[in-house]
């Protein structure tokens, strides 16, 4: 196995391990918010049933604490009619109330007929009526005998003898002591008395004073029978509670089961033998907790993603930086090989021309020649790298002049014949004879791409044919060689800076700036350059330039 690809393994094994680790990562942040998630459902499953109850005993809340106490408006002048209408709009207004009796009696010193006797203190009913609602009519109204079912005013009439009794008329009674005195709640209903004036309690106490009269003073009283049936139950979690109903109190434990959730609390007031009976299947809990997980797993996942993401870009950043790290390391080996070169030809011919006392024209001649050559091999490397940092810095202008294309071709087929005697270099023009352009640029193009396929053909097949046309509104620019071609895996890399295929070819005069310098030599012009290779066979450049 190689250095690289052990250092590719063991970076493969570093992101592997990361992504497994977050994974895990990922997986038990999902699987704990799950269990949170659950947990906090139930204890809502559980909590939220006070909110249902208020809800729902609401308008029994409003018929004891508002609607009951009119009847203390009407001052004990409540006739039939009047109490019937009371009556019909309780009805519409309550439907859990089933029936109101209501009583009419009068308090006074008349011991005769008397309900309640409390030594001068007489209370007596006078009329009892039953109202019951009827569908898309007014209430119906049956007369009682006074003489019986009466045990409720019984117990109210006493409440009120025993409030006359101990009352302070110096001050209005407290709402606690109105409430314990005009209201009796019992289950399934409710009696009141209409709160006498203090004015009148005042009277009342005089005549348990032995104070005589004549005078007898009206009173009301109402009970109201309830059922809890009638409730309206306000189902303020339909996500929590699948089924609420209502239920008589028993004291059997509750026991979930594990399909169901069960919870109840008991109805407060005159429905204090009820409740209310909640009931969840498991799946509908279930249901609610996935509803409420998917934010929570939106969340994590772009965490998890964020996380991956940064990963990427920082395993990016330093695979850029390693290639780029690679590429200038190579540039820098490269450039000084090319630099090494001709300075130790220079510096032979140096030491040659300082050692030799006398030198014959021939050997003169020929060390200027070695000098000059490598002067230019070296003011030609400088030159490109200049050139090539100008273009990248966009700090070239285009000079356009008008080329003649056969005599342009010509001289630089000339120029390389000459330089490389064994390399065959033939062309051919169609459709085209000038071209406007910059012919420094253009040369430079040409000078490269000539450059280049020597470089990368073997001895034997050291051949380049050109072929410049103009098709329709651009002029084409191939450039076919046989030398070794280049591997699909290595056409998106070669117009890279300072990359050069690994050959036996590429070791002489190559740092990697040729074909990366045509590219952008071509893009300044705005240009396209492209490549078709086969390995072993040869390849082509294809430039498109705008006529």
């Amino acid at each position: 196995m190689t250095k690289n690809e052990s250092i590719y393994r063991k970076n493969f094994s570093l992101i592997v391990a990361f992504i497994v680790l977050i994974s895990a990562i990922l997986v038990a942040a999902l699987l704990i918010a799950y269990g949170l998630t659950r947990k906090y459902v139930e204890n809502e499953f559980y909590s939220n049933k006070i909110e249902v109850l208020e809800k729902t005993m609401q308008p029994y809340n409003d018929l004891t604490l508002n609607k009951i106490p009119e009847i203390t408006a009407y001052q004990g002048y409540l006739t039939q009619a009047s109490a019937a209408k009371y009556a019909d709009s309780v009805f519409s207004d309550y439907p859990f109330v089933k029936s109101i009796d209501f009583y009419h009696f009068d308090i006074s010193s008349h011991r005769e007929r008397a309900t309640l006797d409390n030594g001068n203190l007489s209370i007596s009913v006078r009329n009892v009526f039953n109202f019951t609602p009827v569908e898309g009519k007014k209430a119906k109204s049956v007369k009682i005998n006074a003489e019986k079912n009466i045990d409720d005013f019984k117990s109210m009439a006493f409440k009120l003898s025993s409030f006359i009794k101990t009352a302070d008329t110096a001050r209005a009674p407290t709402s606690d002591e109105l409430f314990k005195t005009f209201y009796d709640i019992k289950p399934n209903k409710i009696s009141y008395i209409n709160n006498p004036r203090r004015e009148e309690i005042k009277i009342y106490k005089d005549l348990l004073a032995n104070e005589r009269s004549a005078s007898v003073y009206q009173q009301d009283m109402m009970t109201f029978h309830l059922s809890p049936f009638g409730l309206d139950i306000k189902n303020t979690h339909p996500e929590l509670y699948e089924h609420i109903s209502i239920k008589q109190v028993v004291y059997d434990p509750l026991d979930n089961s594990d399909t169901e959730m069960f919870t109840e609390i008991a109805l407060p007031g005159a429905f204090s033998d009820y409740k209310l009976y909640f009931q969840s299947n498991n799946g509908f809990i279930t249901k609610e907790t996935v509803r409420r997980f998917l934010p929570v797993t939106g969340l994590v996942l772009a965490v998890y993603l964020f996380i991956v993401l940064i990963g990427w870009l920082i395993y990016r950043n330093l695979n850029v930086n390693h290639k780029l790290f690679k590429l200038q390391y190579d540039f820098i080996n490269n450039f000084t090989h090319e630099f090494k070169t001709p300075v130790s030809v220079i510096k032979i011919a140096g030491s040659n021309l300082r050692s030799d006392s006398e030198l014959t024209t021939r050997q003169r001649m020929h060390y200027g020649k070695i000098l000059d050559e490598e002067a230019d091999k070296l003011n030609d490397l400088m030159n490109k790298l200049l050139s090539f940092t100008q273009l990248e810095n966009k700090s070239i202008h285009l000079k356009t002049e008008t080329i003649d294309l056969k005599a342009f071709v010509e001289k630089y087929i000339d120029t390389f014949t000459i330089k490389y005697p064994l390399f065959k270099l033939t062309y051919e023009i169609k459709n085209v004879k000038s071209f406007d352009t910059d012919p420094v640029l253009m040369g430079s193009i040409f000078q490269n791409m000539i450059d280049n396929a020597y470089k990368y053909s073997p001895p034997e097949r050291k051949e380049l044919h050109i072929v410049v046309e103009r098709i329709k509104k651009e002029l084409v620019l191939r450039f076919r060689d046989k030398g070794i071609g280049i591997p699909q895996k290595e056409i998106k890399n070669i117009f890279k800076k300072f990359y050069r295929i690994e050959s036996l070819y590429n070791q002489n005069g190559s740092v990697g700036l040729g074909l990366a310098f045509c590219k952008e030599l071509v893009n300044f012009m705005n240009g396209d350059i492209t490549v078709s290779s086969k390995v072993n066979e040869g390849s082509e450049f294809k430039i498109t330039l705008p006529y």
